[in-house]
C-alpha cells in the first residue's frame, strides 16, 4: 500500500506518516522496485492507534510506551493503567487551572458593569488614573 493510500485510510497527511517513521512509531516500510514506500496492512491500524491515543491526550512519548505495552500481552494492563492514571491526574490539574482562569475572567467581566473607578481590573484602573501620584 502506498503512502497516500495509508494516509487517506488513516485520515492523516503523508508527512504525518514520515514523522511517525522518524519517531520510531511506525516501522520504515519496504520500498517497491520503483522506489515507492510499500506499507503493509497493519500500517493503517497502527496510525489509527496513534491518533486515537493522541485524542485521549497521550503524547507521542506516551504512545510509544503504549505501543510497547500493546505488544506485551495481559501483563501490560498494569503499565497501561499507570499511564492512564497519570494522564487523568494531568488532565485534572489542567482542568483545575482552566477553571481558575475562568473564574478570574468571570470576576473581571462582572466588574465591567461597575463605574470605572470601582472596577477590579488593575490595567483599567491604571489607564483610567490621571497619572498623579507618580
Amino acid at each position: 500500500m502506498r503512502t497516500s493510500e495509508v494516509a487517506a485510510q488513516a485520515r492523516v497527511n503523508p508527512q504525518t506518516l514520515r514523522y511517525y517513521e522518524r519517531r520510531g512509531l511506525l516501522p520504515e516500510p519496504e520500498r517497491s522496485a520503483s522506489g515507492y514506500r510499500a506499507y503493509g496492512p497493519q500500517a493503517v491500524r497502527l496510525v489509527r492507534f496513534v491518533k486515537r491515543a493522541q485524542d485521549l491526550g497521550f503524547t507521542l512519548d506516551d504512545v510509544e510506551s503504549l505501543l510497547h505495552l500493546a505488544d506485551g500481552g495481559p501483563v501490560s494492563c498494569d503499565g497501561t493503567r499507570e499511564l492512564a492514571t497519570a494522564k487523568i491526574a494531568d488532565l485534572d490539574a489542567r482542568i483545575a487551572d482552566l477553571q481558575a482562569m475562568r473564574s478570574g475572567l468571570a470576576r473581571l467581566v462582572q466588574t465591567c458593569e461597575q463605574p470605572r473607578d470601582r472596577r477590579e481590573c488593575p490595567i483599567l484602573v491604571e489607564i483610567s488614573s490621571d497619572g498623579e501620584g507618580q
